[in-house]
């Protein structure tokens, strides 16, 4: 960036007003994901996840010149092996389930025949604008005065800057998204996520640690079944992050480690996220003045 971040990890997680943008990142994000249990099983969980949005990424930093920068399999495969969230086989099938869900297509490229090109579909990038507005909408509660907008509504335009801009950053985003032990197992974890944003809005909403849910209920949501929602409680449990009372799973007590460690997790995405904005603007800034100069 040229110059120090505005914003620290340290000041999030210290911000008076952070119940407030959990609360409105939890509802945000489940607003993405409610009601689609399809889309939840198709992206939520950290291997999906992570080679959907380095596609993002990869195909918005590529040069037609420099094959080195295409979106390929191969490109995909390189860099998840650094995570270890995906095998090669792995990362053939996501692929090929990503295109059969019509959010990636694959053709041969004209410069080099022997090259499958991959490329991310309009459904794609609608549904990344989504997500990358409930992403900056806690920013948005946090620092008003830092003007959000053109990520909270991005065209399509801003939002090809802002990912070809994530690019130089998704080293530093890995390490963040990957940081936090305890997040990892709900992300790891088919609707993972989906599971525990619905017992924290449960909490928010009712003012209560513990909220009243049932395994099937929650499993119906998000097109899991009960008995993968137990096990992720159970597994949960056992690192002390919640407690399971009543039969079925009626009362999920989140216990303060759970808080703190989604609330630490959260963070690092903000800080990550703020980051990334401030270079997307610095770059659009630049590229006006240019043109600017060359008009004149």
């Amino acid at each position: 960036m040229g110059r120090p971040p505005r914003v620290t990890h340290h000041d999030i997680i210290g911000h008076p007003r952070l119940a407030d943008a959990r609360r409105h990142y939890v509802d945000r994000f489940l607003a993405v994901y409610d009601g689609d249990p399809f889309l939840v099983r198709l992206l939520i969980e950290s291997g999906r996840f992570s080679l959907y949005v380095l596609a993002l990424v990869i195909e918005a930093a590529q040069d037609p010149l420099r094959r080195e920068t295409w979106l390929t399999i191969g490109a995909l495969k390189k860099w998840l092996a650094m995570t270890g969230t995906a095998s090669d086989r792995h990362v053939d099938h996501l692929v090929a389930r990503l295109c059969a869900a019509g959010f990636m297509t694959a053709r041969t490229s004209e410069s080099d025949r022997r090259v499958r090109l991959l490329s991310l579909t309009d459904k794609a990038r609608a549904h990344d604008r989504a997500w990358l507005a409930a992403h900056y909408a806690p920013l948005s509660v946090l620092y008003p005065e830092h003007d959000y907008r053109p990520v909270l509504a991005p065209s399509a335009e801003f939002q090809v800057l802002h990912r070809r801009t994530a690019m130089t950053y998704a080293t530093f985003g890995m390490r963040l998204f990957f940081s936090e032990p305890d997040m990892l197992l709900f992300l790891n974890h088919a609707a993972g996520y989906p599971i525990l944003a619905a017992l924290l809005q449960a909490a928010m909403r009712a003012d209560d640690t513990h909220p009243a849910v049932r395994y099937s209920d929650v499993g119906d949501r998000f097109g899991v079944s009960g008995a993968q929602v137990r096990k992720l409680l159970v597994a949960a449990e056992e690192r002390g992050l919640v407690k399971l009372h009543a039969r079925g799973g009626r009362k999920v007590e989140i216990t303060p480690k759970l808080w703190a460690s989604h609330d630490r997790g959260i963070c690092g995405g903000m800080y990550f996220h703020d980051v990334v904005f401030v270079a997307a603007m610095q770059a659009r800034a630049l590229a006006a003045s240019e043109l600017r100069g060359a008009a004149s």
